[in-house]
C-alpha cells in the first residue's frame, strides 16, 4: 500500500509485509503488526493515526528496533533511498532518529543538557568535545532557543516542558538524520505550546530537507503539519493517502469513523515564536 502522489523515486523508505508479535502476558504470542506495508515519500510530513492500540507507536519503534523484551520482528522487504537493505537489517541502522512523547523519560536527570547533546554530537559526527559543544549550541539555536548557553547548563527538571522538548528536538538533529521519527511529540503540553512545537518540526523540515514521520491520535494535528497519512487499525494500514484526499474523500469505514468523531480544527494554525516554549 503506497502513499499517494510518490514515485519511486521520490521515496525515502519503503516497508513491506512488516510484522511484530509480543510474548502474551497468560503465554503465547500476541501480533501488535500484522503484514504491514507502507512507503514514506522523501521531504514531506507524513501523520500516523489511529485509536490507542492501533500499533502507531510500535510501527514507529519498530524502525529504530525500539521494541519490547521478548518482541520478534520480520519484514519481507526494506528499501531505502532505492536500494534493497533487507539482508543488512538489523546490523544496518536506518538513518534516522527518534523525538518520544515525554523527554523527561529520555534525559538522565542528574546529566545537563549540554552533556547530553555533546555525546550525540561525538557520537555521531565523530568530533572532539569542543567541536561538539559548539555542534549543540547551533541546534539549540536551530530549535529556536533564545539562549543557548543557558539551557546548556541546565538539568532536564530546570527546563520547562516546552524547552526540554526543543532540546530533545535539538539531540535528534545532531544525529543528522534523513528521517525524523516524532511519537506522539505534543501529547503531554498544552494547546499553546503544542501548536509552537509542531510548527517548529514544520520548519525544520522545510530548512534541513527533512523526511518527518509523526504518530498522533489527533487529527487536527495531521491536517495542520502533515502532506501525507497512514490510517490504523488493529495492527494494520487501512488507508493511506495524501491529507486533502483522505480527509476529503476517505474511502475504509474507519477513517470515516474518525473524521466524523473529530472535532473541528482551529482555522489558523500557531507559528513558533521560540522563547520559553
Amino acid at each position: 500500500m503506497s502513499v499517494d502522489a510518490a514515485s519511486r523515486s521520490d521515496v525515502l523508505l519503503s516497508v513491506e509485509g512488516l510484522t511484530v508479535d509480543l510474548p502474551g502476558r497468560t503465554g503465547g504470542r500476541v501480533r501488535v503488526l500484522e503484514d504491514v506495508a507502507f512507503e514514506v515519500p522523501r521531504g514531506r510530513v507524513v501523520g500516523i493515526v489511529g485509536e490507542s492500540g492501533s500499533g502507531k507507536t510500535m510501527l514507529l519503534r519498530s524502525l529504530l528496533d525500539l521494541l519490547p523484551d521478548g518482541a520478534r520482528r520480520s519484514w519481507e522487504r526494506v528499501v531505502l533511498d532505492g536500494a534493497d537493505i533487507t539482508s543488512e537489517l538489523p546490523r544496518r541502522r536506518l538513518p534516522a532518529a527518534m523525538v518520544f512523547q515525554d523527554p523527561m523519560t529520555s534525559f538522565n536527570p542528574l546529566v545537563r543538557i549540554g552533556g547530553h547533546l555533546t555525546e550525540v554530537a561525538q557520537r555521531f559526527q565523530r568530533v572532539g568535545r569542543r567541536e561538539a559543544m559548539a555542534l549543540a549550541r547551533e541546534a539549540l539555536v536551530a530549535v529556536r532557543i533564545p539562549d543557548p548557553e543557558r539551557v546548556l547548563s541546565r538539568y532536564p527538571h530546570e527546563l520547562s516542558g516546552g524547552m526540554r522538548q526543543r532540546a530533545m528536538i535539538a539531540m535528534a538533529l545532531l544525529a543528522q538524520p534523513e528521517l525524523l521519527l516524532a511519537d506522539e511529540p505534543t501529547t503531554a503540553l498544552d494547546a499553546t505550546i503544542q501548536a509552537q512545537i509542531l510548527a517548529l518540526l514544520r520548519t525544520l523540515q522545510a530548512e534541513r530537507a527533512l523526511t518527518v514521520v509523526i504518530v498522533t491520535h489527533d487529527l487536527g494535528v495531521v491536517a495542520a503539519v502533515c502532506d501525507d497519512v497512514l490510517v490504523m487499525k488493529d495492527g494494520r494500514i487501512v488507508e493511506t493517502g495524501t491529507v486533502d484526499r483522505v480527509f476529503g474523500a476517505p474511502q475504509h469505514p474507519y477513517t470515516k469513523t474518525l473524521l466524523a468523531a473529530a472535532p473541528a480544527a482551529p482555522d489558523e494554525p500557531a507559528t513558533d515564536q521560540g522563547g520559553d516554549a
